[in-house]
């Protein structure tokens, strides 16, 4: 829309002059250039995955909104994906390139990524991608109005949230004139109403270089990848413009502010917000151990004072960590047969009695490890600090995080308990009513510091250890994976490579009876499973959690009727230290009669929330359609209601019967991939649970193909603004069908990749859905393949959303999958498996499920071959076979009779 530059409100460019990029700073392996326009570029180079981010922030979001323009930045971030004039459809490219993508926006700024695999033609189309759509969107009338209704149905979305409207209405509450008491998904007017001349001024005064940080991170020659942007961004002009400074300063808050919410839904909920500085300010690293101290769990006071009692089912603590001063968020959920009053007078008394009571050595160094043991992680992934590396530079410069780091090693329990005085006072919350105050103390929030000065001369830590460049092909991971089978049954498979930070992955797997053995012990089974982690003989929660934290680990349990799942994070050093721990955990648990009524009540507010909430409503009808199992059977599925009835009787001897009749490695698996020695871990396995035997026989639970009697079944789920379309059906097939590769794919192409038909027609089309897709799998030898589909919608658009679905299956049958869309397809399709490959946590599981089903990763290498040699007319042919419309299931909820719809 060149036309648009004529606008008064557009900035005026000036012509580029082709003068060499700086170099900026160097902090721990990431190497910053400021080039002539003004654009900030960061590079950081990891050859340990072969796969590239591109990361692009604006320093741009809901804070620089004007009246009537709530919403427009993260509408912007939509309408960016609809295409320049060289480039027609961003999603469905970056899909064609076998990428994972996404955007955000958020009060101080607006960032788009693509990860890739790392290739030189992938990182060139990228980047010129990104140079492209910086400038030249087309930010269209006819766009607006298809994206329009796809943002105001994530609005809608969130309306159906009671806490996190909650949430909102708090922060609109403590803000009275900054624009942080926004929300950033703006107003429902604004959203429908934007004028189309607002939204182009708006793109064309903030998508400039002198506005954007990009960060390229992974498998780069940085000389190559330099010459690149030199190439693509360097010749885009600096405006002549000078934007336009946010000056509203929100005033110094002077007296408690009340707020209170009613909807309809399932469980109560509580939130109190207090200013704080904004996240550069010397003070916050300390103001974020204070947050840990008071509601980290299991150790937060919030969570003794209100979870251990039973007087609330969770609570957590939310720092805005902002580039003006934010707030810390204190929530908790309450049960709707408990007192919000109590809870309310527990939760202010114990926050602002820290005052009284200080937070002693122990708390704020465990606080402070956690905290640490998150940064030290995130160092690790290049891929998840390219991006967490917008929130840093919205803040004003991406070093914040090193020295957010370095100051937070510092905190003293004398700091933690100076903040408190400082901001956690009575005068400084926002709470759910309000209480008048005559002898107020106010918190005074010190100004953003100087940012540059804060970081001008900083260097940083030693750069974190490179790992080696890894080829995540099939035939790679087959030959440099070693298997060894232990005397109590369990298989190991382990894949040494040198990862960046010497992170490791492992995953333990253990199966467990049949169906015989099984009946009517689902909750019994779930209830064990998430006891292990909360004591042992040895250690009780708080232990094991402070370990862990010590030893820079993450270690969750979670499990199913059948089986469970312990996975780990950490590096190289620690893992025998986390192995001893993990293996402590399974084989000697001492089950805590308290955390089990936590794990009760816990389980009781979750299945009374979710029977109100369309998604999980219409999920849940449809599993216990498709899968008609009578009660007791651990195939079936409970509903909401029979969940909670289970979950109220179900006794600590039970749970100890469960563990003492199953418990066992006969027939395990475990998987090791990242930096570590495989025969130290090998003799450690066989130390902990070579001989661990199961006391009962494991046969795998089927679930064989049967025919369904199909329904389309609407279900009123009252005062929810945003509705489930949910449905699917069961083909008779296993994996190993020969049609299997060809049915998977067009799968991919009707409803999985960003590109297909399904997101293509119902999102980026008619603008009736934020999320749309579908779904196709099978598990190894079972003879039943599953298909589903869903799309969330505004209720009125649910019939819309149903003939959308009902056309492109139709139009699939009846004309097929051309040659075009199947070749672009093939290549996203082929670059997503080796993108899923590259991931270590995601390997594990590949590499367990290999192990149990006696395959190697040949076989995903015949699969895929078999996948790329398909011919358009043998996936139509597949398709038409295999797929009948007639047979789906389809499950819509919502508040259709407020919406009108009466089908």
């Amino acid at each position: 829309m060149r036309s648009l530059l004529s606008l008064a409100a557009i900035c005026v460019l000036a012509p580029c002059i082709a003068l060499p990029q700086q170099k900026v700073a160097v902090v721990e392996g990431i190497t910053e250039y400021s080039f002539p326009n003004g654009l900030r570029v960061l590079l950081f180079p990891d050859p340990s995955k072969p796969l590239i981010t591109i990361n692009i922030t604006y320093n741009v979001g809901s804070r620089h909104e004007n009246y009537g323009e709530t919403g427009m930045a993260h509408l912007l971030e939509h309408m960016l994906f609809k295409g320049t004039e060289k480039h027609h459809d961003v999603a469905k490219e970056i899909g064609d390139h076998g990428g994972r993508f996404n955007a955000s926006t958020f009060f101080d700024r607006t960032n788009y990524f693509e990860i890739l695999q790392a290739s030189d033609e992938n990182l060139r189309w990228a980047l010129e991608m990104e140079a492209d759509r910086m400038l030249n969107s087309r930010v269209s009338r006819k766009d607006l109005d298809s994206e329009m209704t796809v943002v105001r149905n994530e609005f809608e979305r969130g309306e159906n949230n009671p806490t996190s409207i909650l949430e909102e209405r708090v922060l609109s509450t403590a803000y009275l004139w900054h624009n942080y008491g926004k929300s950033t998904i703006g107003a429902r007017a604004d959203i429908e109403n934007v004028p189309i001349e607002r939204l182009q001024a708006f793109y064309h005064n903030y998508y400039q270089p002198d506005n954007a940080t990009l960060v390229v991170a992974g498998k780069i020659d940085e000389t190559k990848t330099l010459a690149l942007i030199k190439e693509y961004f360097g010749s885009l002009p600096k405006p002549t413009r000078k934007l336009q400074v946010t000056y509203t300063q929100e005033p110094t808050q002077d007296g408690e502010r009340t707020v209170t919410l009613r909807r309809a839904g399932g469980i109560q909920a509580l939130g109190v917000a207090y200013h704080v500085p904004a996240g550069s300010d010397p003070d916050y690293p300390a103001v974020e151990v204070l947050n840990a101290v008071l509601s980290e769990n299991p150790s937060g006071r919030l969570y003794k004072a209100l979870v251990e009692s039973r007087m609330a089912a969770s609570v957590s603590g939310e720092g805005y960590q902002l580039r003006e001063p934010g707030i810390v968020y204190i929530r908790a959920e309450v049960p709707l047969d408990k007192s919000l009053k109590a809870v309310r007078d527990t939760m202010l008394s114990t926050i602002e009695g820290v005052i009284k009571e200080p937070p002693t050595k122990d708390e704020v160094e465990r606080a402070r490890t956690a905290l640490l043991k998150q940064i030290e992680l995130g160092l690790n992934n290049s891929t998840g600090i390219g991006l967490q590396l917008s929130e840093w530079s919205s803040m004003g410069d991406w070093r914040l995080l090193f020295l957010f780091r370095d100051q937070l090693k510092k905190v003293t329990a004398e700091d933690v308990l100076r903040v408190a005085k400082a901001y956690f006072r009575d005068s400084n919350r926002t709470i759910g009513e309000f209480i008048p105050e005559t002898n107020s103390q106010r918190a005074e929030i010190p100004a953003p510091p100087d940012v540059a000065a804060l970081v001008k001369d900083y260097k940083g830590s030693a750069v974190i250890a490179q790992g080696e460049a890894f080829d995540p092909s099939p035939a790679n991971i087959d030959a440099r994976t070693k298997h060894a089978t232990l005397p109590s049954g369990l298989k190991l498979a382990m894949l040494s490579k040198k990862n960046r930070g010497a992170g490791v992955n492992a995953l333990i797997v253990l199966h467990f009876g049949d169906l015989k053995s099984l009946q009517g012990r689902l909750m019994a089974a779930q209830f064990t499973s998430r006891m292990l982690i909360r004591g042992t003989k040895e250690h009780n929660r708080q232990q094991i959690q402070d370990e862990l934290n010590r030893l820079r680990a993450r270690l969750n349990v979670t499990g199913g009727v059948s089986s469970m799942s312990l996975t780990i994070e950490t590096v190289h050093e620690n893992l025998p230290a986390v192995l001893k721990l993990a293996a402590e955990i399974l084989r000697e648990p001492s089950f805590p009669d308290t955390e089990l009524e936590q794990i009760r009540l816990a389980t009781l507010a979750q299945a009374t929330a979710l029977k109100t909430e369309p998604q999980p409503v219409a999920a849940n009808a449809f599993a216990q359609h498709e899968y008609p199992y009578p009660k007791g059977d651990p195939r079936a599925t409970m509903s909401f209601d029979e969940e909670a009835e289970a979950a109220k009787k179900v006794t600590l001897e039970e749970v100890k019967k469960f563990y003492a009749d199953f418990a066992g490695a006969s027939s395990a698996e475990m998987t090791v991939v990242g930096d570590f020695d495989p025969a130290e871990v090998q003799k450690l396995a066989g130390d902990l649970l070579g001989n661990w035997k199961s006391p009962a026989p494991y046969a795998r639970i089927t679930r064989p193909w049967q025919k369904i009697t199909p329904v389309n079944k609407m279900i009123e789920t009252p005062d929810k603004q945003n509705s489930m379309f949910f449905g699917g059906t069961r083909i008779n097939m296993a994996d190993d069908d020969p049609d299997y590769p060809a049915m998977i794919f067009a799968n991919f192409m009707i409803g999985q990749s960003p590109s297909s038909r399904l997101f293509s027609r119902i999102r980026e089309k008619d603008g009736l859905s934020y999320g749309t897709g579908s779904f196709m799998n099978a598990q190894p030898q079972e003879q039943n393949t599953s298909f589903g589909v869903f799309a969330i919608c505004a209720p009125q658009n649910i019939l819309k959303v149903e003939a959308a679905y009902q056309e492109e299956i139709q139009r699939a049958i009846k004309d097929g999958f051309p040659a075009d869309e199947v070749e672009k397809s093939k290549t996203g399709w082929k670059q997503l498996q080796a993108t899923n490959r590259s991931q270590d946590a995601a390997l594990t599981r590949e590499l367990a499920l290999n192990e149990q089903f006696g395959r190697t990763m040949a076989w995903d290498a015949t699969f895929e071959a078999r996948v790329l040699a398909l011919t358009p007319e043998q996936i139509s042919a597949a398709f038409r076979k295999h797929f009948k419309p007639e047979e789906v299931s389809l499950f819509k909820a919502g508040d259709f009779k407020k919406a009108g719809i009466t089908k």
